[in-house]
């Protein structure tokens, strides 16, 4: 019972206290004086009377009615309602003092009625219970009474209201009267516990709509502040009541003030979240309220400020709420589209609507919390329970973790006070504990049909209102209410009188006097148990994890696991990737969890070495996938295993498991360890009960629950029949349990402080791994970012001074670990109850704990650290070269895989990588060599290595190992021969160690000196730092080239050697001296300086002379003799007619440093001239000739580009004067002179009679086109506009430029004309005769020499038309570009990291990368080159400086042009040739030294390389070498394994003695020191380099297509072979081959091994695994030869001699045949040949049996007429027993009268054909029947002169379409056999 009212008050305006013009109330008289002891009185009401606040008003107002909400001190909510009604003022005093006040009120009316004004008094009745309408009718009455002066004394009334009590809940209707001749009647609801609303729900709903509602429950859900605008108080107070009434089953514990007065505004910024309504009268105050969400209730609209955000329900609950919602706001929206809608579909009446809206959130949040009870923890039953709820377990079971909102709420207060309220396992229930108990099911089975949801509903919303309204026949209430009249009226009246004090005080206290004396009611509360509803487990929500195919994945894990308790390792393993990749599944989680716990006895399974690694592997995988919280409850049921699992180390010292997976956040999460202990003490608190008592109860509790006996009685079951029971125990009893339940806390409470210490205390205690980088300490920081609330309230004490160890960075590990433990215990201790005097006793036991733990640990430590690591593989050792020595011994990494997808097992096949193995450091090398983790190809060998000097780029990064899950850190290095390493070193290699092994790397990588590169130090001890000890080597070498250089230094005089900047002395004082060095005995110049007398003996040393007989030998030499440039001879004298010379001007290389000692220049050019032009050159690379065109004598030059000073003295016009100084003037009159010298060599040009004249230019042009040259001008003519760039610009071409020159005036020249393309549109400059028609004419003469220039050299320079030579300006590309552009390609061939991204593909990087486009560029200026060369023009290339571009146009315009350097010799001597005598510069390139690092690695070299590479693949018959020679150049080139590519120049060579000491003898004859001898050497033995379809065309010019989309990626970018390693070092690979070889022969008795042999592509070496066919047929002649013990012929011998007898017999043969001819190359005459893919036949005469019979190999002579087919096969003709399907002895009668005679028949499968021999011996065939020709096979009969004696079915006959033969067998079964043999012959084909 309680009383219907607490309070009455009188409040009125306060007429005294003013202050700042505002007025204020004061309470004039309050009922009853005293406060009642169980409510006290709540301060402030004068503030909620008037809300808006106390002003007077000139007019008299209607009388309002408002409830505000008041809290107090204990959340206890007040109900205040006041009637306000205002009174008039007409006190003189008062006019005088208000004055002012009216004047702010409103002026004009102050005028007319400044005499009267009305100020508001309240009466306001102060009230636990929520009767707003009784309220509203009981102060009604009152005034009622004051107003029409009704005979009821006030007193009275007001003392009936005071003393009034009713009912709190039950269902029961009272009626009160308060003595005025009144009634009502009160209904108390029949449930207190559900809210009543009235129609508050459904008028919320209609002022806001349904979503913004939605809204603004989710946000009072989870906490955010809400504020409420209207103009109307009393909606304000109903929304707010509305709100809270949808929460239900949820509390609001936050602030809530319905109406708020506009004097505590500022209560708004209050931090903590509310739910407040506003009048809009403030609505401007509450602008700035940046984290409120403002709903206006007149407006209809919600605002949701920007920083603010609401998490709303999970879908699919969110659509189906809106959708039920909408159908009971809005029942018309549903057919509002039918043809024909129901007559009325009208929404329920208000109170009926509010009802069904409630009805939904009832429905809602039983979905929200359906099986919350499985997962309450009970700690404790008496004396009272308590009770903890397991969110972790309750969202995991749900599969809502990732559920933002139920997030929230389930960390919410609203959360904490429904369990703490709904917990208690015994006590009254209510609609919601019915509905989520027992309706979860039939919410399930309806949730996605809304009409049945919709029913749900109603059924709901019948019992809500029946609970609000349970009597619907209401008796009529009687109340009072003033007239109308007296209303409106402003009667003059009285003001309310004051009451009696006294009166009404005695009422009181006379009724209470007389509830004193009266029994009490009790009504018997009805305490039941709270049903659970059905466990968790059987609810999986539709987006469950229920996985595909589960089942076979718990399969696999359970077979795994029993075949590691089985000690079955091998199958164990193989099986153990796909373990781990179904334990990413939860149901595979658990069912490891519960098969482990099947091995499991008493608590403890000892395990040896390899089990427990894998059962920790499983248990680290478990868990690794376990969030922090544990939702799934994984790693709660791992806990007791992990300390179950062990392994016995030493005597007495065991390895549990714990001590391997302490690496997972959920260890460090102090909530996972509370819900595990309270879930553990709810288990012994529910067995100490079990045991105690018999088992009546339990028979008790299940008749109740009518489950019968299958059922365990769940905790909660148990603790609500204890709490039952409570109150019929004795006094001992109750202390009984309260003690046992407490020591049982508490036992729990020791146990859990060792589990901590076991999981947080790591191995090796001095590393503090798992307190740093975890929140270990800090538990505020536990990984999960929302749980800020639930945490605060879950510390004991919240952010203690202990929070963080930042602060303790000195204390150690146990420190940490015992704050840990003891905050836990702490927390745990107060919520479940635990005594002060245990909780000490803990505190003082958890260091001890601890400290024990940690010595237990150290001694573990140590003998773990003994422990062999078990599943690690042996190292395996890698093959050296001879001469490579380990750097660095074997470190244990594991190799990663990168960006390429073939070894992973993406593209199929099983992932050879990740690897697990070691990485040697050799002087040469840096090898992995190990084997893939992968089980399934464990037994295969991963090797990938690379030369150290090729490595481009080293960066650490940090890596996880899929099998261990931890993080290594890890080295990622790239090499330039497309390879890259990402490893991640092995925890036992110590990070110092990694460290060593950079420091030696980069050390090898970059020595100080091109002397410690591998080249050089091969065979020395394996120094790092290299020492020149080896004097003694090579002594005459060493001193010679000293004695060279030294000489030169000393000719050259000293400005030479030491110069910075070069300044020549001025030539008259050098003449002198300059004709010693003109003069050279071994090459004379035509204008020997006849003075002269010095010999060849007086100019030369001895030891200089030897070295320039070494330069007469050098590859320059030989080729210009080859191509007739000059020859040397010891004459002085030499035939004047030869144009070129060779000249040893350079001899001492003091001209030019990077050019070789001999050059080819004019012969009409003296020595001192070349000394003076070379300086307008850069480096003085002054032009030089390297090549003649044997067909039409035009030559090729190369030079570096011009100095800019050149260029104009250049080009300038003979007309215009100069201001240059003479020198200048002369120097550019002598290159005009030099290149005029060039031309004048040129046999086209002395034809036109070698002068500059116009008829000289006229009788060329008419003579020489002829009919060679009008084929090819419009071809060159579109070369050059492509590559000078012209408008017809083709996309990759060259220069963005413009057009590269126009014929201006009246001279154009038509498109057409042909010529056009000859001369190059040139340039026009003014003629000095000034007419056109010669201009024109001119123009059109193609020129002698052109000049291919750089265009940002050329600007400004003048054409000269009388000049014969032209400059071609192209944009060359700048060694910068080929840089960049070639990492972008090794990113492109060799990425890193696998990416989905598009941008990223292949092709796009390689676009973008523009290496193609540089090819393009490069081959098109060189096709160019050629063209104009083959039309006898001569060229000079004059690009940069003239040894990157320049050497790379120059040898493949060679290359081209000239069949010769297509052959092995010819493509060696280019490269000495143009290559390293011309000075590229290899070692800054190649970045080869500490000096060159700077500069990176720039592939001039590759490049080149690539373009040979891309004219290989168009014309594959014209090279003698085959693409795999290219390979190992490009591989070998930055090796660093030959000295071939080391140094730039022959200079610096001859300087390092390296230049000619290959000649001298060997120390080590198996260390090659230049690449081409160890080309020749391997060349010798394997016919790898070799081409088979080599077969060139006398002297034919390879014009290859250019264009980007012609060009293909060379695949020596993209493949690799794991095998092996790179196949370019032939050492290593050999002698694997020989292992492989000698291994399967002593275990053959293992059965029949198949013959199939899987090829992977990147792991295989294709040319070894499927060896091309002729290959393969010259690898079996050299095994059988070997096996019959012969000499095996050189395969070079073999091939050729084949050749030779192939050419013969073609020429043998009278009717060629089709096949021979087509495969016989020669008759090719394809222009471009690469399609012709053929097979050599082979034979002397005819054909020649290539792997032979066994026992001697003969010829034999083909049937006459046509060639036999056994032409085509006798090359693949193999051993005899696969040839010979069936052989034996027949009689065959002859020809026409001639007789039968025995012979050797042998029936030939694969040719398809009969033979027959003279005997079985014989190898001369003597006939052949081919079996295509045979038409059938049967018994024949006995003919004349047949073999006597034998069985007549012993004859068969043959028939052909020629004729029949006549066989006979030595029987009949015999015959048979032969027939059926023929017979399946015929059938097969």
């Amino acid at each position: 019972m309680a009383r219907l009212a607490d309070y009455f008050l009188v409040v009125g305006y306060d007429l005294d206290k003013r202050v700042e013009g505002e007025g204020q109330g004061r309470i004039l008289q309050r009922f009853p004086e005293k406060d009642w002891e169980d409510s006290p009185f709540p301060q402030g009401i004068e503030l909620f009377c008037q809300p808006s606040g106390w002003q007077l008003v000139p007019e008299r107002q209607p009388a309002t009615f408002i409830v505000a909400v008041l809290t107090d001190i204990n959340s206890e909510r007040h109900y205040c309602a006041c009637f306000t009604f205002w009174e008039c003022l007409d006190n003189p005093q008062l006019q005088k003092a208000e004055a002012s006040e009216l004047d702010e009120v409103d002026e004009d009316l102050a005028v007319v009625q400044a005499t009267k004004v009305f100020a508001p008094k309240s009466l306001v009745l102060v009230s636990r219970l929520d009767y707003t309408e009784v309220f509203r009718n009981c102060l009604g009455l009152v005034y009622t009474i004051y107003v029409d002066g009704l005979s009821a004394p006030l007193e009275t009334v007001i003392g009936n209201l005071l003393t009034c009590v009713i009912p709190i809940a039950g269902g029961s209707q009272r009626t009160i009267t308060l003595g005025a001749g009144d009634r009502q009647v009160i209904q108390t609801p029949i449930d207190d516990s559900l809210p009543v609303s009235g129609s508050s729900v459904a008028q919320l709903f209609r002022q806001l709509g349904i979503v913004n509602v939605l809204y603004l429950l989710c946000a009072a859900l989870t906490e955010h502040k809400i504020l409420f605008l209207s103009c109307s108080y009393q909606r304000l107070t109903d929304a707010c009541r509305g709100l809270l009434a949808i929460m239900f089953p949820l509390k609001y514990s936050f602030t809530y003030v319905p109406i708020l007065p506009g004097k505590l505004i500022e209560v708004l910024s209050t931090p903590t979240p509310f739910i407040i309504g506003v009048n809009s009268f403030f609505r401007s105050e509450t602008q700035e309220l940046l984290d409120v969400i403002v709903a206006d209730l007149d407006g209809g609209t919600v605002t949701i400020p920007e920083c603010v955000h609401i998490s709303l329900l999970p879908e699919p609950l969110l659509q189906q709420t809106q959708t039920v919602l909408a159908m009971i706001l809005d029942p018309e929206l549903e057919i509002a589209d039918h043809a024909f809608p129901p007559v009325s579909s009208q929404p329920s009446a208000l109170k009926i609507q509010d009802k069904e809206i409630r009805a939904v959130f009832l429905w809602l949040f039983a979905r929200l919390f359906q099986g919350y009870r499985w997962c309450l923890h009970i700690i404790r039953i008496h004396p009272e329970p308590v009770i903890r709820f397991h969110k972790a377990a309750f969202l995991g079971q749900r599969s809502l973790t990732e559920d933002d909102f139920l997030m929230k709420v389930l960390d919410g207060m609203a959360f904490a006070g429904f369990v703490s309220e709904r917990g208690p396992p015994y006590r009254a229930t209510d609609l919601f504990d019915d509905l989520v108990a027992n309706e979860v099911e039939r919410i399930r089975q309806e949730e996605a049909c809304p009409h049945k949801v919709m029913n749900h509903v109603k059924e709901l919303a019948e019992q809500l209102f029946k609970n609000e309204n349970p009597y619907p026949a209401v008796a009529m209430h009687k109340v009072q209410r003033p007239k109308e009249s007296r209303q409106n009226e402003a009667p003059n009246q009285t003001p309310f009188p004051g009451l009696d004090d006294v009166a009404v005080q005695l009422f009181i206290d006379h009724a209470s006097a007389k509830l004193k004396s009266a029994p009490p009611v009790v009504k018997a509360e009805l305490k039941a148990m709270v049903p659970s509803g059905p466990p968790l487990g059987d609810i999986v929500d539709r987006n469950g994890n229920v996985m595909a195919n589960s089942a076979r994945r718990l399969e696999v894990v359970r077979n795994c696991i029993t075949y590691i308790f089985e000690n079955k390792m091998l199958e164990a393993k193989k099986l153990m990737p796909a373990v781990l990749r179904a334990l990413k599944g939860r149901a595979a989680r658990v069912c490891l969890t519960q098969e482990l716990n099947q091995h499991v006895l008493q608590n403890r399974a000892v395990l040896d070495d390899q089990q427990f690694d894998y059962i920790v592997r499983m248990l680290n995988c478990t868990l690794q996938d376990c969030s922090h919280m544990d939702e799934h409850g994984i790693a709660a049921a791992l806990l007791p295993l992990v300390t179950a699992f062990c392994r016995k180390l030493g005597s007495g010292i065991t390895q549990f498991a714990y001590s391997c997976v302490q690496e997972h956040m959920v260890w460090t999460n102090m909530q996972f360890w509370e819900a595990m202990f309270y879930s553990d003490v709810q288990n012994h608190i529910r067995a100490l009960y079990l045991e105690s008592e018999d088992g009546e109860q339990q028979k008790n509790l299940e008749q109740q629950d009518g489950s019968g006996e299958g059922r365990e009685i769940s905790a909660l079951e148990l603790a609500s029949e204890q709490n039952r029971l409570w109150p019929t125990l004795s006094k001992e009893m109750q202390m009984e349990r309260v003690q046992k339940e407490e020591s049982t806390v508490f036992s729990q409470a020791i146990h859990y402080a060792n589990r901590m210490s076991y999981l947080l205390l790591p191995l090796d205690t001095s590393k503090n791994r798992l307190l740093r980088n975890t929140g270990l300490g800090d538990v505020e920081s536990v990984s999960n970012s929302y749980v800020t609330n639930s945490i605060a309230g879950s510390m004991a004490e919240s952010y203690d001074t202990e929070s963080g160890f930042e602060d303790a960075e000195s204390s150690d590990v146990a420190n940490s670990v015992v704050r840990f433990i003891n905050r836990f215990v702490d927390k745990v201790c107060n919520e479940s109850g635990v005594t002060n005097e245990h909780l000490k006793a803990l505190h003082t036991m958890i260091p001890d704990i601890v400290q024990m733990h940690i010595e237990t640990l150290d001694a573990v430590h140590r003998e773990s650290k003994r422990l062999p690591p078990i599943q690690k593989p042996k190292l395996l050792r890698p093959i050296l070269l001879p001469g490579e020595e380990l750097v660095m011994d074997g470190m244990r990494v594991h190799l990663i895989p990168d960006g390429r997808e073939e070894a992973t097992g993406m593209m199929g096949g099983p992932p050879l990588l990740p690897a697990e193995g070691a990485i040697f450091l050799t002087t040469y090398r840096l090898i992995f060599k190990g084997t893939p983790t992968d089980p399934l190809v464990g037994e295969q060998v991963v090797t990938r290595s690379f030369p150290i000097a090729s490595l481009t780029k080293e960066k650490r990064i940090s890596v996880t190992i899929p099998m261990d899950q931890f993080v290594q850190e890890g080295l990622q290095l790239r090499s330039c021969t497309f390879q890259l390493m990402k490893i991640a070193f092995d925890e036992e290699v110590a990070s110092d160690l990694a460290e060593v092994f950079r420091k030696h790397m980069h050390k090898l990588r970059y020595p100080q000196h091109v002397q410690g590169t591998f080249a050089f130090t091969v065979g020395q001890c394996g120094k790092m730092v290299v020492e020149h000890k080896t004097k003694d080597k090579n002594q005459s070498l060493r001193t010679l080239s000293k004695n060279l250089v030294k000489s030169a230094k000393r000719t050259i005089g000293r400005q030479y050697v030491t110069r910075k900047k070069y300044s020549p002395p001025t030539w008259e004082n050098r003449s002198s001296f300059q004709s010693e060095l003109d003069e050279d005995e071994i090459s004379v110049s035509e204008e020997v300086d006849q003075q002269s007398s010095l010999t060849l003996s007086s100019t030369i040393r001895s030891s200089d002379r030897q070295t320039m007989s070494n330069v007469v030998e050098r590859a320059c030499c030989r080729d210009y003799q080859r191509l007739g440039l000059g020859t040397l001879s010891n004459s002085l004298t030499r035939s004047n007619n030869e144009p070129f010379r060779i000249s040893t001007v350079n001899r001492m290389y003091a001209v030019c440093r990077s050019y070789p000692g001999l050059l080819i220049v004019p012969q009409s050019i003296p020595d001192s001239t070349i000394h003076r032009i070379c300086r307008c050159y850069r480096q003085n690379r002054f032009p030089v000739v390297c090549w003649r065109n044997s067909r039409t004598k035009a030559v090729l030059l190369r030079s570096a580009g011009l100095h800019a000073k050149g260029v104009v003295g250049f080009f300038k016009s003979p007309n215009t004067p100069t201001a240059v100084p003479s020198q200048a003037e002369s120097t550019s009159l002598e290159q005009e002179k030099y290149l005029q010298a060039i031309i004048s060599s040129m046999p086209s040009y002395s034809e036109s009679s070698g002068r500059n004249t116009l008829s000289g230019f006229t009788s060329t042009h008419m003579s020489t086109s002829d009919s060679s040259d009008k084929l090819r001008p419009p071809k060159i003519g579109a070369l050059m506009k492509q590559v000078m760039g012209t408008k017809e610009d083709v996309p990759g071409t060259f220069s963005r430029g413009g057009k590269w020159g126009s014929i201006r005036g009246s001279g154009r020249l038509s498109a057409y004309n042909p010529d056009v393309g000859t001369r190059l549109a040139g340039k026009e400059s003014p003629q000095p005769n000034g007419g056109p028609s010669e201009a024109l004419f001119l123009r059109q003469q193609k020129a002698f020499l052109y000049i291919i220039g750089d265009k940002a050299q050329l600007k400004g320079g003048k054409q000269d038309s009388f000049q014969q030579w032209e400059v071609v300006p192209i944009e060359v590309c700048d060694v910068r570009q080929v840089k960049n552009s070639f990492k972008k390609l090794m990113k492109a061939c060799v990425p890193s990291s696998q990416t989905l991204d598009p941008n990223m593909s292949f092709l796009r990087c390689l676009e973008e990368s523009e290496w193609m486009t540089l090819l393009h560029r490069v081959l098109q200026v060189s096709v160019l080159v050629v063209e104009l060369l083959d039309t006898g023009s001569s060229v000079m290339v004059s690009l940069e400086d003239g040894w990157d571009v320049t050497t790379q146009v120059v040898s493949l315009v060679q290359l081209l042009s000239d069949p010769y350097y297509r052959t092995f010799d010819g493509f060696r001597l280019l490269v000495e040739k143009e290559w390293l005598s011309f000075g590229h510069k290899f070692s800054q390139r190649g970045a080869q030294t500490l000096g060159s690092q700077s500069s990176g690695f720039t592939p001039v070299f590759l490049q080149f390389l690539d373009c040979v590479h891309q004219i290989h693949l168009q014309f594959p018959m014209e090279f003698e070498f085959s693409q795999y020679y290219l390979k190992f150049l490009a591989y070998h080139y930055v090796s660093n394994r030959f000295r071939t590519f080391l140094l730039d120049s022959d200079y610096e060579r001859i300087e390092l003695g390296v230049l000619y000491e290959e000649k001298g003898e060997r120390k080590s004859p198996q260390v090659c020191k230049s690449v081409w001898d160890y080309i020749d050497r391997l060349n010798k033995k394997t016919p790898i380099f070799f081409n088979y379809m080599y077969c060139p065309e006398d002297y034919e010019v390879l014009r290859p297509y250019t264009y980007t989309s012609n060009l293909k990626v060379w695949d020596y970018y993209m493949e690799e072979t794991l095998s092996e390693g790179p196949s370019y070092d032939w050492e290593a690979r050999g002698r694997q081959e020989r292992v492989a070889e000698e291994t399967p022969e002593k275990p053959d008795t293992s059965g029949p091994k198949s013959q199939r042999h899987i090829v992977w592509p990147c792991y295989d070496s294709l040319s070894k695994t499927v060896p091309d066919a002729i290959t393969k047929l010259l690898q079996d002649l050299q095994s059988l030869e070997a096996e019959l013990g012969q000499t095996s012929e050189k395969w070079k011998d073999t091939w050729d001699k084949i050749k030779t007898t192939q050419r013969a017999e073609i020429k043998l043969e009278s009717k060629p045949s089709f096949t021979s001819s087509l495969l016989m190359s020669s008759n090719l005459s394809h222009q471009r040949r690469s399609q012709g893919v053929y097979l050599q036949e082979s034979g002397v005469g005819s054909s020649i049996n290539l792997a032979l019979d066994c026992e001697a190999s003969a010829t034999s002579t083909p049937v006459a007429g046509r060639p036999s087919t056994s032409t085509l096969y006798s090359q693949f003709q193999s051993t005899e027993s696969e040839n010979r399907s069936f052989e034996g002895i027949l009689y065959k009668k002859g020809a026409l009268l001639k007789p039968w005679k025995p012979r050797w028949f042998v029936l030939d499968k694969t040719k398809h054909q009969l033979r027959y021999y003279e005997s079985r011996q014989d190898k001369e065939c003597k006939g052949v029947i081919e079996l295509a020709d045979v038409e059938s096979v049967m018994p024949g009969t006995p003919t004349m002169g047949a073999p006597k004696n034998i069985d007549e079915k012993a004859f068969f006959d043959l028939k052909t379409t020629k004729r029949v033969y006549n066989f006979c067998a030595q029987d009949s079964a015999n015959a048979q056999l032969w027939m059926d043999s023929v017979q399946s012959c015929l059938s097969d084909a």
